[in-house]
């Protein structure tokens, strides 16, 4: 299931010294399906669906509830709540730059944002609803949504052509033009000196060795990596920690978690760091509330080291500088229903 040349274990050591650029700027676009190009009629359909509440059996739960476009694209939770409110599993993931993430979920059990969509929709926790057709005849039987189709799509309303329009809008949320991607872009006055040290720190602690590439993800759909290849790794690394219990951070088994298999335990995809200021608390479960608290957890369980005051200090400035323009996102006008829900 999992192509293990894409595991990349800290215990392995120092990080290579090829080539390889692991600080690499954010593409101006996204990579995107052959089979779902962008259109803007498709990604303003995609954001009408991702607003509306009718995607949620009882009306009270939207794709932007957890994912708030403008907080970040988090609800600040430390677990999403689902439909009527009741709390899920697992904190909500950080939606801004998700295309080039190249798998999706925290355990990477989806291989696009499409797959991700059908399988978030049908998730009784999350929307109420626990098969598609109930959603696609509630969705039918809204007029301009079914001409809204016929006109994006030229034909009715389906799950796959759903998801793929609300895939189009969130490959369309990309948040540019960073302090870290100026420095990259030639800019020497982007970064200031503590930030330049939390740089370097990141390097020498080898926080790089998991946190690299466009997202600090791991390598972007491209050559190295394809769209359903996903990078994990192990958290935490080390077990034994004082953080196991109070953080509780090994109690979820991670992708083990859905298919069972004993290699996987604790295994994770690794998560984006882009914009990761603004989307606190932090890890699977939350349980970091600071992003200095992360950062000093992180150094423990998966690196054993301790970081000095400062070497936090700069780490989170470093962290903050990665914190990219995010244009603030109006809500759309939604299509009236002609039915009571």
């Amino acid at each position: 299931m999992f192509n293990r040349l894409l595991l990349i274990t800290l215990a392995c050591g120092p990080l290579p010294s090829h080539a390889f650029d692991y600080f690499q700027p954010l593409p101006k676009q996204v990579p995107v399906p052959k089979d779902n190009p962008l259109s803007k009629a498709k990604i303003e359909l995609g954001k009408k669906l991702f607003f509306d509440t009718r995607l949620s059996s009882g009306n009270s739960t939207s794709c932007n509830t957890c994912h708030n476009v403008n907080t970040g694209g988090t609800d600040g939770l430390a677990v999403s709540k689902g439909v009527n409110g009741q709390p899920t599993r697992r904190n909500t993931p950080a939606l801004w730059n998700i295309g080039f993430q190249t798998v999706l979920f925290w355990d990477g059990r989806a291989k696009s944002l499409e797959d991700q969509f059908k399988q978030h929709v049908v998730d009784a926790h999350i929307t109420g609803y626990t098969e598609a057709n109930e959603l696609l005849k509630r969705l039918q039987s809204i007029p301009g949504y079914a001409a809204e189709f016929k006109v994006v799509f030229g034909s009715d309303i389906t799950l796959d052509r759903l998801a793929q329009a609300v895939a189009s809008f969130e490959r369309s949320l990309i948040s540019p033009d960073s302090r870290y991607d100026r420095y990259l872009r030639g800019d020497k006055n982007a970064l200031n000196a503590q930030e330049l040290r939390g740089k370097e720190t990141f390097r020498s602690v080898e926080c790089l060795s998991c946190h690299f590439g466009v997202n600090f993800a791991g390598p972007a759909p491209g050559p190295a990596l394809h769209m359903g290849d996903g990078f994990y790794e192990l958290f935490p690394n080390h077990l034994g920690s004082s953080y196991d219990a109070s953080h509780r951070i090994a109690d979820d088994q991670g992708v083990f978690e859905f298919d069972h298999d004993p290699a996987h335990r604790r295994l994770w995809r690794v998560p984006p760091l882009r914009n990761i200021a603004l989307t606190a608390p932090y890890f699977h479960n939350g349980s970091a509330r600071t992003l200095a608290d992360a950062v000093r957890i992180m150094a423990k369980v998966q690196l054993k080291q301790d970081l000095t005051d400062q070497q936090v200090a700069d780490l989170v400035a470093f962290l903050n500088s990665l914190t990219g323009r995010v244009p603030k996102i109006t809500p759309p006008h939604l299509p009236e229903s002609n039915t009571t829900p």
